[in-house]
């Protein structure tokens, strides 16, 4: 099955590839700022921690608005919340291109950031909704390259951009591209009533199925395991490329190559996951891949040469989406009647989680070093893969009694 959804027509509106390049744009744009933040400063006059501000203004308002598109998605349908967003996103993105102040650019991203929060999450409901449970995996495996390829192009096109053409230009090519994905997806599904749309009513009353969410043993064992996944992967792998500097004194170029060793990571489980669950299980995806990101956490710390950081960093990737696709997957099934809801919960989770990792290792980095950082993060994660095998374990013999 390489079509989303079967409508009432008996025809899928949407590829599969249609919406991983909405998704492809949404991660590009995000890491198009890495190699880009010192160039804007230069240009709007200001330090390269002023600048920053831009890279706040869209990932906190993409975590926090994951509550208000799920529940939107459940109600009015999910293709068309993707369609709409997608548009404004491109059209903000855009106009990224014509700005003249710092001031007004920050704005910008805040909206695109909003924007594209109703993106990802909502097309991974959307997948829970038209995959049966046993092909999901996979399918939001294929789905997940796209995210990988994303991760791994958007800086290197933000660095090829801002050497040789003009850091405003990548914004105005996204906004275009990204405008152009969005005329497809509507073409696609502008005759399409999605399936599985809730009859309530929208308004803050939509709320409380989170509130419901949590009540279940399930629900709270996915939440809290991304929850943990975001605060010690994430939040610890912020520093690693100030690590790979200070101890290696490499060139910005060659860190910025070898952090997208973590996406390639990720692309070959995007390649092998229907190998690796049928010989590994949910549990086992979810044990080995906590201990192969602990033992790639200690490697990373302890070994002596640079050149061994290519391929743990690659193993970490890989182990990373063997746990994190595993959620991922598990979040698609919580509510089924309100998938929109549920995923929209487990991405809040992963980017709050994200957020409060990097402040609080932001502290141990600085009191005291990069080694206890990847150390502490590493040996949790390890035990978190621990605890969601024995969590499946529990949940498998209550269902079996």
């Amino acid at each position: 099955m390489d079509r989303l959804a079967i409508g009432q027509t008996g025809k899928a509106p949407v590829s599969l590839g249609l919406l991983g390049a909405a998704a492809f744009m949404v991660i590009a744009d995000v890491r198009v700022i890495d190699p880009l933040l010192h160039i804007i400063a230069n240009e709007f006059n200001v330090g390269v921690g002023s600048a920053a501000v831009i890279v706040s203004a869209y990932t906190i308002p993409y975590g926090l608005f994951q509550l208000v598109y799920g529940p939107l998605g459940d109600r009015i349908g999910k293709l068309r919340v993707i369609t709409a967003a997608l548009t404004a996103f491109a059209v903000g993105t855009a106009l990224c291109a014509f700005v003249s102040n710092i001031a007004l650019l920050t704005l910008l991203r805040f909206l695109t950031g909003v924007f594209a929060a109703g993106i990802i999450p909502v097309t991974l409901a959307y997948i829970g909704d038209n995959f049966p449970y046993t092909e999901r995996q996979a399918a939001i495996g294929k789905y997940l390259s796209a995210l990988v390829l994303g991760q791994i192009l958007g800086g290197s096109l933000g660095g090829i951009f801002g050497e040789y053409i003009s850091w405003r230009d990548i914004f105005l090519v996204f906004g275009i591209v990204s405008l152009a994905i969005a005329g497809l997806l509507w073409r696609g599904t502008r005759n399409f009533r999605d399936g599985n749309r809730s009859t309530e009513k929208f308004s803050w009353a939509t709320f409380k199925p989170y509130y419901q969410l949590l009540t279940q043993e399930n629900a709270r064992t996915v939440i809290v395991g991304v929850f943990i996944e975001g605060f010690c992967l994430m939040g610890a792998f912020a520093y690693v490329g100030a690590f790979l500097r200070d101890r290696y004194s490499l060139p910005y170029v060659a860190i910025g190559f070898m952090l997208s060793s973590f996406g390639l990571g990720g692309l070959i489980y995007s390649r092998s996951v229907k190998w690796l669950v049928q010989r590994l299980g949910e549990s086992g995806l979810m044990g080995v891949g906590g201990w192969l990101m602990c033992i790639c956490f200690l490697a990373i710390a302890l070994l002596p040469n640079w050149i061994f950081f290519i391929p743990f960093a690659m193993l970490m990737g890989l182990s990373f989406y063997m746990m994190h696709s595993t959620l991922q997957t598990q979040a698609t099934e919580l509510a089924p009647e309100a998938r929109g809801t549920a995923v929209s919960l487990f991405a809040f989770n992963l980017f709050i989680g994200q957020g409060i990792g990097a402040a609080v290792f932001g502290r141990v980095v600085d009191n005291f070093g990069y080694i206890p950082c990847f150390i502490i993060a590493g040996v949790a994660l390890a035990l978190l893969g621990t605890w969601l095998v024995k969590r499946s374990q529990n949940q498998k013999t209550t269902q079996n009694n």
